[in-house]
């Protein structure tokens, strides 16, 4: 059942006329004609309002500076210094009024370098074997006079009587420093920014000089967001615990550079970027001083980064473990409104829900927005909001006491969501679905196992798509299972999983993974995929240790698809589709490999919005 939705921030609980600490919050419709000759921060149903004293952009001061941080990445024997952008009212000045700050860093503001595939990883590779070496990515113009950063997040936020911050990664644009992809100066970068907006750092007017600038006119409150790259590193300051960092809303993050670059001990690209690896990103971002890229990439891309990510077995190790943010959330302490997009096949959603879930156990204050659509997308602006108006500036908005989750559904703006207590939503129930034979047209996928099936086959072929594949009425090269046509809606929430006994004719084989809807649609609203996954059989007993496989030996091996909230109307069948060689993520090795499946071994496990009983009453069947 959809619930019913709530007005975002119309919830009215700021008491009228409440004047605290120069906050003036208001909740009556008269306030802009009260307070036109105001410069404080005003507050109306829990979220800051702009005011005309701040929203006149000629009275605005901008400057740039250096901050110092802890650490010195490019060996030069001092500690790198990170170029930053400061947008703040005017009165911070000429009425000496302190403010909170809402930041964003990236490594993307000094530009990028050639997406090409020419210079990716050619996928054109046996698997286990080493790359073919890729051809050197042209260096990135350094621009040295630039000192503007980026103009994000001013129009919003200073109207509304915040500062706007803004920092470039080490070794990008005018910061020292070297790139490191997930390193921990990418995460003590924005620590030492938040230090100095509290006192604890010095920043200068230049990057190697020695006058200071204070940040006198910052209360030291930070809230903290950005999109992908830059949605990843909100995360990683937030680790540190640094105080000050309030709230922070990350945007399809990249929680964990192994879940971007690899699946379950399977090298796999990330989608649209295919071989792509971290030592392609370092060169896309390695904007920063010329005299010290030669340093950087001959330590950092040819030396960590080389001998660490691994293209060979994919496996997990303390290389990927230092660049999993999983790993040290135990720092966060900021409460956090996560976004992502559920057809995020980019940075993919479970990047955003492992932390989410993480946090939600930590006792940490957290929200979900999450909508139907491809990579990025920020939430509402009324619910980013209410968020840094209740963590930021201190007004006791009670977002605490709104929805957990915003879930768009399917056909609806993503400025609409639908509210739910929580994602995944507390009424899904997993549901194990069984196969039955004929996969190479369209077996059957049923709630009731039918043992003693005989095993089934594919071959793998790269030259197909999984697209072709599943619009295919039949095909040697993916087995499918369907269910009934559904008679109802079916309504998943959560993380689908697979538990799947095959054997492979030789030492190693890419297997990938499909959950779609048939008749296959591609019209918005029906998307044909619904989650997806793929993982090495190779770590069919540890994703740190792979070993080759025993031809045509049986094995078991366990995994999870992507997370999803979507809503499959009803008409449609869910099928599972099994295949090999992933086209859009995985190497190519040449075609040929052979896959069996172990049909009564094999099932997948649904998130199901009402369990067992929902799906059934979906197939036309009676509740047992």
């Amino acid at each position: 059942m959809r619930p019913t939705r709530n007005a975002l921030g119309g919830r009215g609980h700021i008491k009228r006329g409440l004047k605290l600490a120069g906050l003036l919050v208001l909740g009556s419709t008269s306030w802009m004609e009260r307070v036109q000759a105001q410069t404080l921060p005003l507050f109306r149903d829990g979220q800051a309002q702009v005011v005309p004293g701040f929203n006149d952009a000629t009275r605005w001061i901008r400057h740039d500076l250096w901050v110092e941080t802890e650490f010195d990445s490019d060996g030069d024997g001092n500690m790198d210094r990170v170029h930053v952008a400061v947008t703040r009212p005017g009165q911070t000045d000429s009425e000496d009024l302190t403010v909170p700050v809402v930041y964003e860093t990236s490594p993307y503001y000094a530009g990028l370098g050639s997406t090409s595939s020419e210079f990716f990883w050619d996928v054109r590779q046996e698997l286990g074997a080493p790359s073919p070496e890729r051809l050197p990515m042209p260096s990135i113009q350094h621009r040295p006079l630039r000192t503007a950063i980026s103009n994000s997040h001013v129009r919003d936020w200073v109207p509304r009587g915040f500062a706007v911050v803004h920092s470039e990664s080490p070794g990008t644009g005018l910061s020292q420093g070297c790139p490191t992809i997930g390193g921990e100066n990418e995460t003590l970068a924005p620590k030492a920014v938040i230090d100095w907006l509290n006192q604890r750092a010095r920043g200068f007017t230049t990057a190697e000089g020695t006058e200071e600038v204070s940040a006198y006119w910052s209360t030291g409150r930070v809230g903290m967001t950005g999109t992908s790259y830059n949605g990843t590193l909100p995360i990683a300051a937030a680790t540190t615990g640094v105080e000050g960092l309030e709230a922070i809303i990350p945007i399809a993050p990249n929680t964990s550079y192994y879940h971007y670059y690899r699946s379950n001990g399977l090298v796999r690209s990330p989608g649209g970027y295919l071989g792509e690896d971290v030592d392609v990103l370092f060169d896309v971002i390695n904007s920063g001083y010329p005299n010290m890229r030669p340093y950087c990439e001959e330590n950092i891309r040819d030396g960590e980064l080389a001998l660490g990510f691994d293209r060979i077995s994919g496996d997990y190790n303390e290389f990927w473990a230092s660049r999993d943010y999983l790993n040290v959330i135990d720092g966060i302490s900021a409460p956090t409104l996560m976004a992502h997009a559920f057809n995020d096949w980019n940075v993919m959603p479970e990047h955003s829900v492992r932390i989410y879930e993480a946090l939600k156990t930590k006792g940490v204050p957290t929200q979900a927005y999450y909508h139907q659509g491809g990579h990025g997308g920020p939430p509402p602006f009324e619910l980013m909001n209410r968020w840094f108006t209740r963590y930021v500036y201190g007004v006791e908005n009670q977002v605490e006491e709104d929805p957990r989750a915003w879930i768009v559904r399917e056909g609806d703006p993503p400025f609409d969501p639908t509210p739910y207590a929580d994602y995944p939503n507390p009424e899904a129930v997993p549901v194990t679905l069984h196969l039955s034979t004929g996969g190479r047209s369209q077996g059957g996928l049923m709630i009731q196992p039918q043992p003693g099936q005989t095993p089934e086959n594919l071959v793998d072929n790269v030259t197909f798509s999984g697209a072709s594949l599943a619009q295919a009425d039949s095909s040697a090269y993916r087995l499918m299972y369907a269910t009934p046509e559904l008679t109802e809606a079916v309504h998943l929430s959560g993380t689908p999983s697979v538990n799947m006994r095959l054997a492979v004719d030789r030492e190693a084989a890419n297997l990938s993974v499909w959950v779609v809807t048939l008749p296959w649609s591609d019209e918005p609203g029906v998307t044909g995929v619904i989650t997806r996954g793929w993982a090495d059989p190779q770590n069919h007993s540890s994703l740190r240790t792979s070993e080759p496989l025993v031809p045509d030996r049986f094995y078991d091996i366990s995994f999870e698809l992507q997370p999803d909230d979507q809503v499959i109307p009803s008409g449609r069948r869910l099928a599972l589709m099994v295949f090999s060689s992933d086209r859009d993520f995985t190497l190519w090795p040449e075609p040929g490999t052979e896959l069996t499946i172990d049909l009564d071994g094999t099932s997948i496990t649904l998130p199901v919005v009402g369990g067992e009983a929902a799906l059934t009453r979906a197939f036309g069947q009676s509740s047992r």
